[in-house]
Protein backbone atom coordinates (compact mmCIF):
# COMPACT_ATOMS: atom_id res chain seq x y z
CA UNK A 1 0.00 0.00 0.00
CA UNK A 2 3.00 2.19 1.09
CA UNK A 3 4.29 1.51 -2.58
CA UNK A 4 1.32 2.43 -4.24
CA UNK A 5 0.64 5.86 -2.48
CA UNK A 6 4.17 6.67 -3.59
CA UNK A 7 3.80 5.82 -7.00
CA UNK A 8 0.28 6.43 -7.69
CA UNK A 9 0.71 8.98 -10.22
CA UNK A 10 3.01 6.27 -12.57
CA UNK A 11 0.80 3.59 -11.93
CA UNK A 12 -2.23 6.27 -13.29
CA UNK A 13 -0.34 6.86 -15.98
CA UNK A 14 0.25 3.17 -16.91
CA UNK A 15 -2.94 2.29 -16.56
CA UNK A 16 -4.19 4.94 -18.43
CA UNK A 17 -1.53 4.00 -21.24
CA UNK A 18 -2.65 0.64 -21.30
CA UNK A 19 -6.37 1.54 -21.75
CA UNK A 20 -5.97 3.88 -24.92
CA UNK A 21 -3.71 1.47 -26.20
CA UNK A 22 -6.51 -1.28 -26.11
CA UNK A 23 -9.13 1.40 -27.43
CA UNK A 24 -7.14 2.38 -30.40
CA UNK A 25 -5.50 -1.15 -31.54
CA UNK A 26 -7.74 -4.00 -30.48
CA UNK A 27 -11.17 -2.34 -29.51
CA UNK A 28 -14.08 -3.55 -31.77
CA UNK A 29 -16.88 -1.21 -32.43
CA UNK A 30 -19.55 -3.33 -31.62
CA UNK A 31 -18.13 -4.38 -28.13
CA UNK A 32 -20.15 -1.45 -26.51
CA UNK A 33 -19.34 -3.24 -22.99
CA UNK A 34 -15.60 -3.50 -23.48
CA UNK A 35 -15.76 0.43 -24.60
CA UNK A 36 -18.18 1.76 -21.37
CA UNK A 37 -16.03 -0.56 -19.12
CA UNK A 38 -12.59 1.49 -20.12
CA UNK A 39 -14.63 5.11 -20.88
CA UNK A 40 -15.29 5.00 -16.81
CA UNK A 41 -11.69 3.54 -15.90
CA UNK A 42 -10.18 6.40 -18.13
CA UNK A 43 -12.39 9.35 -16.56
CA UNK A 44 -11.64 8.11 -13.32
CA UNK A 45 -7.77 8.23 -14.38
CA UNK A 46 -8.18 11.53 -16.12
CA UNK A 47 -9.99 13.00 -12.98
CA UNK A 48 -7.16 11.90 -10.61
CA UNK A 49 -4.84 13.78 -12.70
CA UNK A 50 -6.09 16.78 -13.15
CA UNK A 51 -7.85 17.43 -9.70
CA UNK A 52 -5.74 15.24 -7.60
CA UNK A 53 -2.29 14.84 -9.12
CA UNK A 54 -0.60 18.20 -8.70
CA UNK A 55 1.51 17.35 -11.09
CA UNK A 56 3.08 20.99 -12.95
CA UNK A 57 1.59 22.41 -16.12
CA UNK A 58 4.66 20.86 -18.11
CA UNK A 59 4.08 17.55 -16.49
CA UNK A 60 0.04 17.52 -17.43
CA UNK A 61 0.91 18.70 -21.06
CA UNK A 62 3.41 15.91 -21.42
CA UNK A 63 0.94 12.98 -20.76
CA UNK A 64 -1.70 15.08 -22.45
CA UNK A 65 0.91 15.01 -26.03
CA UNK A 66 2.04 11.36 -24.72
CA UNK A 67 -1.48 9.60 -24.65
CA UNK A 68 -2.16 11.33 -28.17
CA UNK A 69 0.66 9.58 -29.50
CA UNK A 70 -0.68 6.01 -28.58
CA UNK A 71 -3.31 6.74 -31.22
CA UNK A 72 -0.60 7.90 -34.05
CA UNK A 73 -0.48 4.51 -35.92
CA UNK A 74 -3.91 3.35 -35.09
CA UNK A 75 -6.72 2.98 -37.84
CA UNK A 76 -10.05 4.61 -36.58
CA UNK A 77 -12.46 1.59 -35.39
CA UNK A 78 -15.36 4.40 -33.46
CA UNK A 79 -16.47 6.06 -36.65
CA UNK A 80 -15.83 5.55 -40.54
CA UNK A 81 -16.21 9.24 -41.54
CA UNK A 82 -12.14 9.70 -42.40
CA UNK A 83 -13.32 7.48 -45.48
CA UNK A 84 -14.87 10.14 -46.74
CA UNK A 85 -12.22 12.67 -45.31
CA UNK A 86 -9.71 11.29 -47.18
CA UNK A 87 -12.09 10.73 -50.40
CA UNK A 88 -12.46 14.27 -50.74
CA UNK A 89 -8.73 15.39 -49.87
CA UNK A 90 -7.98 12.68 -52.94
CA UNK A 91 -10.57 14.71 -55.30
CA UNK A 92 -8.97 17.56 -54.72
CA UNK A 93 -5.60 16.46 -55.55
CA UNK A 94 -6.69 15.08 -58.53
CA UNK A 95 -7.95 17.92 -60.08
CA UNK A 96 -11.49 17.50 -59.04
CA UNK A 97 -14.05 19.72 -57.39
CA UNK A 98 -15.60 18.08 -54.25
CA UNK A 99 -18.78 19.96 -53.43
CA UNK A 100 -20.16 18.65 -57.45
CA UNK A 101 -20.23 15.32 -57.16
CA UNK A 102 -21.19 12.06 -54.62
CA UNK A 103 -18.77 9.30 -54.54
CA UNK A 104 -21.61 6.92 -55.24
CA UNK A 105 -22.29 8.75 -58.41
CA UNK A 106 -18.36 7.68 -59.84
CA UNK A 107 -18.72 3.87 -57.74
CA UNK A 108 -22.36 3.34 -59.64
CA UNK A 109 -20.76 4.24 -62.44
CA UNK A 110 -17.84 1.90 -62.86
CA UNK A 111 -15.83 5.28 -62.54
CA UNK A 112 -12.59 5.41 -60.11
CA UNK A 113 -11.17 8.63 -60.29
CA UNK A 114 -9.14 8.28 -57.25
CA UNK A 115 -6.48 5.86 -55.25
CA UNK A 116 -8.48 3.18 -53.30
CA UNK A 117 -11.65 4.79 -54.34
CA UNK A 118 -14.06 1.45 -54.03
CA UNK A 119 -12.11 0.73 -50.81
CA UNK A 120 -12.52 4.29 -49.37
CA UNK A 121 -16.30 4.03 -50.71
CA UNK A 122 -17.02 0.84 -49.09
CA UNK A 123 -15.55 2.28 -45.99
CA UNK A 124 -17.53 5.59 -45.53
CA UNK A 125 -20.71 3.10 -46.25
CA UNK A 126 -23.47 4.03 -48.46
CA UNK A 127 -25.06 6.76 -46.04
CA UNK A 128 -22.03 9.22 -46.39
CA UNK A 129 -20.87 7.98 -50.33
CA UNK A 130 -24.79 9.21 -51.16
CA UNK A 131 -25.08 12.78 -50.17
CA UNK A 132 -22.81 15.96 -51.59
CA UNK A 133 -19.67 16.76 -49.09
CA UNK A 134 -20.58 19.20 -46.42
CA UNK A 135 -16.93 20.35 -44.91
CA UNK A 136 -16.09 23.94 -45.12
CA UNK A 137 -12.64 24.90 -47.45
CA UNK A 138 -10.19 24.83 -44.62
CA UNK A 139 -11.79 21.49 -43.63
CA UNK A 140 -10.98 20.46 -46.86
CA UNK A 141 -7.37 21.93 -46.80
CA UNK A 142 -6.57 19.05 -43.96
CA UNK A 143 -8.13 16.48 -46.14
CA UNK A 144 -5.63 17.81 -49.00
CA UNK A 145 -2.50 18.00 -47.08
CA UNK A 146 -3.10 14.12 -46.49
CA UNK A 147 -3.62 13.45 -50.33
CA UNK A 148 -0.83 15.46 -51.03
CA UNK A 149 1.67 13.20 -48.19
CA UNK A 150 -0.02 10.11 -48.75
CA UNK A 151 -2.19 9.98 -52.23
CA UNK A 152 -1.89 6.03 -52.39
CA UNK A 153 -1.90 4.72 -49.21
CA UNK A 154 -4.95 5.30 -46.69
CA UNK A 155 -2.72 4.68 -43.79
CA UNK A 156 -0.67 7.63 -44.30
CA UNK A 157 -3.43 10.13 -44.70
CA UNK A 158 -4.62 8.47 -41.68
CA UNK A 159 -1.16 9.31 -39.67
CA UNK A 160 -1.31 12.97 -41.93
CA UNK A 161 -4.92 14.02 -40.31
CA UNK A 162 -4.07 12.75 -36.61
CA UNK A 163 -1.04 14.69 -36.88
CA UNK A 164 -2.77 17.40 -37.94
CA UNK A 165 -5.02 17.08 -35.08
CA UNK A 166 -2.75 16.51 -32.49
CA UNK A 167 -0.93 20.19 -33.39
CA UNK A 168 -4.41 21.77 -33.09
CA UNK A 169 -4.66 20.13 -29.71
CA UNK A 170 -1.04 21.50 -28.99
CA UNK A 171 -2.19 25.04 -29.70
CA UNK A 172 -5.53 24.91 -28.00
CA UNK A 173 -3.33 23.79 -25.05
CA UNK A 174 -1.02 26.91 -25.14
CA UNK A 175 -3.43 29.71 -26.33
CA UNK A 176 -5.91 28.29 -23.94
CA UNK A 177 -3.38 28.37 -21.19
CA UNK A 178 -2.97 32.17 -22.34
CA UNK A 179 -6.57 33.00 -22.22
CA UNK A 180 -7.27 31.53 -18.47
CA UNK A 181 -4.13 33.62 -17.12
CA UNK A 182 -5.63 36.96 -18.67
CA UNK A 183 -8.92 35.81 -17.38
CA UNK A 184 -6.92 35.61 -13.67
CA UNK A 185 -7.85 31.64 -13.63
CA UNK A 186 -6.14 29.01 -13.06
CA UNK A 187 -4.30 27.81 -16.08
CA UNK A 188 -4.71 23.91 -15.49
CA UNK A 189 -8.40 24.17 -16.09
CA UNK A 190 -7.35 23.72 -19.74
CA UNK A 191 -6.64 20.06 -18.64
CA UNK A 192 -9.99 19.40 -18.03
CA UNK A 193 -9.99 19.71 -22.13
CA UNK A 194 -6.96 18.54 -23.03
CA UNK A 195 -6.51 15.43 -20.93
CA UNK A 196 -10.09 14.49 -21.18
CA UNK A 197 -10.34 11.05 -22.80
CA UNK A 198 -13.67 12.18 -24.86
CA UNK A 199 -11.17 14.31 -26.76
CA UNK A 200 -8.28 12.06 -27.30
CA UNK A 201 -10.49 9.11 -28.29
CA UNK A 202 -12.73 11.15 -30.43
CA UNK A 203 -10.94 13.37 -31.44
CA UNK A 204 -7.57 12.18 -32.00
CA UNK A 205 -8.85 8.50 -32.22
CA UNK A 206 -11.52 9.30 -34.87
CA UNK A 207 -10.24 11.66 -36.27
CA UNK A 208 -12.56 14.53 -35.89
CA UNK A 209 -11.58 17.59 -36.94
CA UNK A 210 -12.83 19.75 -34.22
CA UNK A 211 -9.76 20.78 -32.72
CA UNK A 212 -8.57 22.58 -35.79
CA UNK A 213 -11.84 24.47 -35.39
CA UNK A 214 -11.59 25.38 -32.00
CA UNK A 215 -7.56 26.32 -32.42
CA UNK A 216 -9.26 29.21 -34.31
CA UNK A 217 -11.64 29.54 -32.08
CA UNK A 218 -9.18 30.35 -29.74
CA UNK A 219 -6.80 32.09 -31.59
CA UNK A 220 -10.12 34.26 -32.37
CA UNK A 221 -10.98 34.72 -29.00
CA UNK A 222 -7.13 35.52 -27.55
CA UNK A 223 -6.97 38.56 -30.24
CA UNK A 224 -10.07 39.91 -29.20
CA UNK A 225 -8.79 39.85 -25.62
CA UNK A 226 -5.94 41.49 -26.98
CA UNK A 227 -8.39 44.17 -28.45
CA UNK A 228 -6.91 43.32 -32.24
CA UNK A 229 -10.74 42.39 -33.32
CA UNK A 230 -9.38 42.76 -37.32
CA UNK A 231 -7.30 39.75 -36.59
CA UNK A 232 -10.17 38.01 -34.02
CA UNK A 233 -12.32 38.31 -37.60
CA UNK A 234 -9.89 36.76 -39.58
CA UNK A 235 -9.22 34.07 -37.25
CA UNK A 236 -13.28 33.60 -36.49
CA UNK A 237 -13.77 33.38 -40.39
CA UNK A 238 -10.88 30.39 -40.14
CA UNK A 239 -12.79 28.86 -37.43
CA UNK A 240 -16.44 28.59 -39.61
CA UNK A 241 -14.61 27.45 -42.51
CA UNK A 242 -13.24 24.26 -40.50
CA UNK A 243 -16.74 24.46 -39.05
CA UNK A 244 -19.91 25.82 -39.62
CA UNK A 245 -21.03 25.98 -35.84
CA UNK A 246 -19.12 28.93 -34.81
CA UNK A 247 -22.09 31.11 -36.99
CA UNK A 248 -24.03 30.58 -34.13
CA UNK A 249 -21.86 32.90 -31.99
CA UNK A 250 -22.01 35.89 -34.85
CA UNK A 251 -25.42 37.80 -33.39
CA UNK A 252 -23.55 37.48 -29.67
CA UNK A 253 -20.56 39.78 -30.65
CA UNK A 254 -23.51 42.78 -31.02
CA UNK A 255 -22.29 44.12 -27.76
CA UNK A 256 -18.85 43.26 -28.15
CA UNK A 257 -17.92 46.83 -29.50
CA UNK A 258 -19.97 48.57 -26.58
CA UNK A 259 -18.29 50.00 -23.94
CA UNK A 260 -20.70 50.39 -21.77
CA UNK A 261 -21.28 49.86 -17.89
CA UNK A 262 -24.89 49.13 -16.95
CA UNK A 263 -25.95 51.33 -14.36
CA UNK A 264 -27.30 49.41 -10.90
CA UNK A 265 -30.44 50.75 -10.35
CA UNK A 266 -31.84 50.82 -13.98
CA UNK A 267 -34.30 47.88 -15.48
CA UNK A 268 -33.08 45.29 -18.86
CA UNK A 269 -34.98 47.61 -21.11
CA UNK A 270 -33.00 50.78 -20.07
CA UNK A 271 -29.43 48.88 -19.97
CA UNK A 272 -30.50 47.99 -23.62
CA UNK A 273 -31.40 50.92 -24.96
CA UNK A 274 -28.12 52.57 -23.27
CA UNK A 275 -26.35 49.63 -25.30
CA UNK A 276 -27.36 50.20 -28.52
CA UNK A 277 -26.94 54.21 -28.06
CA UNK A 278 -23.52 52.85 -27.45
CA UNK A 279 -22.57 50.18 -30.05
CA UNK A 280 -19.70 51.65 -32.00
CA UNK A 281 -21.65 50.36 -35.30
CA UNK A 282 -18.95 50.59 -37.62
CA UNK A 283 -16.80 48.19 -35.80
CA UNK A 284 -19.20 46.09 -35.51
CA UNK A 285 -20.23 46.23 -39.48
CA UNK A 286 -16.46 45.76 -40.40
CA UNK A 287 -15.99 42.87 -37.90
CA UNK A 288 -18.68 41.27 -39.76
CA UNK A 289 -17.78 41.97 -43.00
CA UNK A 290 -14.15 40.43 -42.44
CA UNK A 291 -15.65 37.15 -41.37
CA UNK A 292 -18.22 37.20 -44.22
CA UNK A 293 -14.80 38.33 -46.57
CA UNK A 294 -12.88 35.25 -45.21
CA UNK A 295 -15.28 32.64 -45.88
CA UNK A 296 -16.15 33.62 -49.32
CA UNK A 297 -12.42 33.94 -50.01
CA UNK A 298 -11.68 30.38 -49.05
CA UNK A 299 -14.65 29.18 -50.74
CA UNK A 300 -13.76 30.94 -53.75
CA UNK A 301 -11.56 27.89 -55.54
CA UNK A 302 -14.46 25.76 -55.23
CA UNK A 303 -16.91 28.91 -56.48
CA UNK A 304 -19.06 26.81 -59.45
CA UNK A 305 -22.87 26.91 -60.62
CA UNK A 306 -24.22 24.42 -58.31
CA UNK A 307 -22.04 24.71 -55.72
CA UNK A 308 -24.88 26.91 -53.26
CA UNK A 309 -27.46 24.53 -53.92
CA UNK A 310 -25.10 20.72 -53.30
CA UNK A 311 -23.95 22.45 -50.26
CA UNK A 312 -26.76 23.79 -49.08
CA UNK A 313 -28.77 20.41 -49.61
CA UNK A 314 -26.44 18.02 -47.52
CA UNK A 315 -26.16 20.89 -44.66
CA UNK A 316 -29.83 20.75 -45.05
CA UNK A 317 -30.10 16.57 -43.79
CA UNK A 318 -28.79 17.59 -40.34
CA UNK A 319 -32.15 19.88 -39.96
CA UNK A 320 -34.57 17.46 -42.03
CA UNK A 321 -33.11 13.61 -42.62
CA UNK A 322 -30.70 12.90 -39.69
CA UNK A 323 -31.66 11.76 -36.33
CA UNK A 324 -29.17 10.68 -33.67
CA UNK A 325 -28.82 10.91 -29.96
CA UNK A 326 -31.12 13.59 -29.96
CA UNK A 327 -32.97 14.55 -26.22
CA UNK A 328 -36.33 17.42 -26.44
CA UNK A 329 -36.21 16.28 -30.53
CA UNK A 330 -37.32 13.04 -29.89
CA UNK A 331 -40.17 13.98 -27.35
CA UNK A 332 -41.08 16.37 -30.06
CA UNK A 333 -41.18 13.40 -32.68
CA UNK A 334 -43.24 11.25 -30.45
CA UNK A 335 -45.90 14.08 -30.02
CA UNK A 336 -45.86 14.17 -33.86
CA UNK A 337 -46.41 10.69 -34.26
CA UNK A 338 -49.53 10.82 -31.75
CA UNK A 339 -51.15 13.49 -33.99
CA UNK A 340 -50.23 12.49 -37.17
CA UNK A 341 -49.23 9.07 -37.32
CA UNK A 342 -45.64 9.48 -39.10
CA UNK A 343 -42.14 11.32 -37.75
CA UNK A 344 -42.94 15.53 -38.47
CA UNK A 345 -39.12 15.74 -38.89
CA UNK A 346 -39.21 18.68 -41.95
CA UNK A 347 -41.65 20.76 -39.61
CA UNK A 348 -39.97 20.02 -35.93
CA UNK A 349 -36.77 20.65 -37.39
CA UNK A 350 -37.17 24.40 -38.77
CA UNK A 351 -38.91 25.24 -35.44
CA UNK A 352 -36.15 24.20 -33.73
CA UNK A 353 -34.24 25.94 -35.80
CA UNK A 354 -36.21 28.96 -35.00
CA UNK A 355 -36.15 28.13 -31.11
CA UNK A 356 -32.50 28.36 -31.22
CA UNK A 357 -32.27 31.66 -33.44
CA UNK A 358 -34.48 33.33 -30.85
CA UNK A 359 -32.32 32.16 -28.27
CA UNK A 360 -29.52 33.15 -29.24
CA UNK A 361 -30.56 36.75 -30.52
CA UNK A 362 -32.20 37.19 -26.52
CA UNK A 363 -28.83 36.12 -25.63
CA UNK A 364 -27.08 38.69 -27.90
CA UNK A 365 -29.77 41.60 -27.09
CA UNK A 366 -30.03 40.94 -23.62
CA UNK A 367 -26.57 39.85 -22.23
CA UNK A 368 -23.63 41.88 -21.61
CA UNK A 369 -21.52 40.20 -23.81
CA UNK A 370 -19.02 43.00 -24.16
CA UNK A 371 -16.50 41.05 -21.67
CA UNK A 372 -15.13 37.92 -22.55
CA UNK A 373 -16.17 35.86 -19.26
CA UNK A 374 -19.31 37.19 -20.25
CA UNK A 375 -18.98 36.05 -23.97
CA UNK A 376 -17.98 32.37 -22.81
CA UNK A 377 -20.91 32.07 -21.19
CA UNK A 378 -23.37 33.04 -23.65
CA UNK A 379 -21.63 30.66 -26.25
CA UNK A 380 -21.76 28.09 -23.71
CA UNK A 381 -25.97 28.34 -23.20
CA UNK A 382 -25.98 29.47 -26.51
CA UNK A 383 -24.50 26.53 -28.41
CA UNK A 384 -26.02 23.49 -25.64
CA UNK A 385 -29.20 25.07 -26.59
CA UNK A 386 -28.72 24.18 -30.08
CA UNK A 387 -27.63 21.15 -29.43
CA UNK A 388 -30.46 19.81 -26.90
CA UNK A 389 -32.99 21.10 -29.54
CA UNK A 390 -31.50 19.06 -32.35
CA UNK A 391 -31.89 16.26 -34.10
CA UNK A 392 -28.54 14.98 -34.30
CA UNK A 393 -26.18 15.21 -31.51
CA UNK A 394 -22.76 12.86 -32.39
CA UNK A 395 -20.41 12.41 -29.63
CA UNK A 396 -17.90 14.65 -31.02
CA UNK A 397 -20.32 17.79 -31.14
CA UNK A 398 -19.50 17.61 -27.34
CA UNK A 399 -16.00 19.15 -28.12
CA UNK A 400 -17.07 22.66 -28.33
CA UNK A 401 -19.06 23.31 -24.99
CA UNK A 402 -16.72 21.52 -23.37
CA UNK A 403 -13.68 23.73 -24.38
CA UNK A 404 -16.06 26.76 -23.43
CA UNK A 405 -16.85 25.71 -20.21
CA UNK A 406 -13.37 25.89 -19.40
CA UNK A 407 -13.48 29.75 -19.12
CA UNK A 408 -16.83 29.66 -17.48
CA UNK A 409 -18.43 28.90 -13.97
CA UNK A 410 -20.12 25.90 -14.91
CA UNK A 411 -18.68 22.56 -16.15
CA UNK A 412 -21.59 20.59 -17.14
CA UNK A 413 -19.99 20.25 -20.49
CA UNK A 414 -17.42 17.74 -18.77
CA UNK A 415 -20.09 15.33 -17.21
CA UNK A 416 -21.34 15.45 -20.99
CA UNK A 417 -18.05 14.42 -21.90
CA UNK A 418 -18.33 11.45 -19.95
CA UNK A 419 -22.35 10.23 -20.43
CA UNK A 420 -22.40 10.61 -24.03
CA UNK A 421 -20.42 7.64 -24.37
CA UNK A 422 -24.33 6.16 -23.93
CA UNK A 423 -24.80 7.16 -27.02
CA UNK A 424 -22.34 4.50 -28.82
CA UNK A 425 -24.54 1.90 -27.58
CA UNK A 426 -26.21 2.19 -30.70
CA UNK A 427 -22.84 0.90 -32.70
CA UNK A 428 -23.36 -2.56 -30.82
CA UNK A 429 -25.21 -4.49 -33.23
CA UNK A 430 -25.28 -4.33 -37.05
CA UNK A 431 -28.45 -2.70 -37.48
CA UNK A 432 -27.48 0.40 -35.84
CA UNK A 433 -30.62 0.57 -33.41
CA UNK A 434 -30.67 3.30 -30.89
CA UNK A 435 -32.00 2.46 -27.42
CA UNK A 436 -34.13 4.98 -26.27
CA UNK A 437 -34.27 4.43 -22.60
CA UNK A 438 -29.98 4.39 -22.77
CA UNK A 439 -30.42 8.13 -24.58
CA UNK A 440 -33.04 8.70 -22.47
CA UNK A 441 -30.40 7.97 -19.66
CA UNK A 442 -28.20 10.19 -20.68
CA UNK A 443 -30.00 13.19 -20.80
CA UNK A 444 -31.94 12.89 -17.47
CA UNK A 445 -28.55 12.33 -15.64
CA UNK A 446 -26.85 15.52 -17.72
CA UNK A 447 -30.02 17.59 -17.37
CA UNK A 448 -30.03 16.90 -13.50
CA UNK A 449 -26.26 17.94 -13.75
CA UNK A 450 -27.24 21.19 -15.31
CA UNK A 451 -30.24 21.84 -12.66
CA UNK A 452 -28.04 21.27 -9.83
CA UNK A 453 -24.84 23.04 -11.28
CA UNK A 454 -27.47 26.21 -11.94
CA UNK A 455 -29.04 26.20 -8.58
CA UNK A 456 -25.16 25.98 -6.46
CA UNK A 457 -24.31 29.13 -8.58
CA UNK A 458 -27.86 30.49 -7.43
CA UNK A 459 -27.35 29.85 -4.28
CA UNK A 460 -23.31 31.29 -3.96
CA UNK A 461 -24.99 34.28 -5.51
CA UNK A 462 -27.27 34.94 -2.61
CA UNK A 463 -25.22 34.49 0.06
CA UNK A 464 -22.96 36.70 -1.58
Amino acid sequence: MAFFNKHKIEFVVIVSILNYVYVAYFLERTSFEKLLFCWIFLFGCFYFLVKKSNLSFKKLAIISILFKLIFLFAIPNLSQDFYRFIWDGRMIFEGFNPYLSKPETFINSGQFPIHDAKSLYDGMGVLNGSHFTNYPPIHQFGFLIAAFFANKSIFGSIIVLRILIILADFGILFIGKKILERLQLPNYTIFWYALNPFIIIEMTGNLHFEPVMLFFLMLSFYKLQQQKWILGAVFMGCAISVKLIPMLFLPLFFRWFSSTKSEPNSNKTSNFICFIKKIDSRKLIVFYMIIIGVIVLLFAPFLSQNLKANYTNSVGLWFTTFEFNASFYYLFREIGYLISGYNQIAIIGKITALSTVIFILTLAFFRKNNSLENLFISMLFGISFYYFFSSTVHPWYVATPLLLCIFTKYKFPIFWSFVVILSYHAYSNSTWNENLLLVAFQYILLFSYIIYEIKKHIVKKTIR
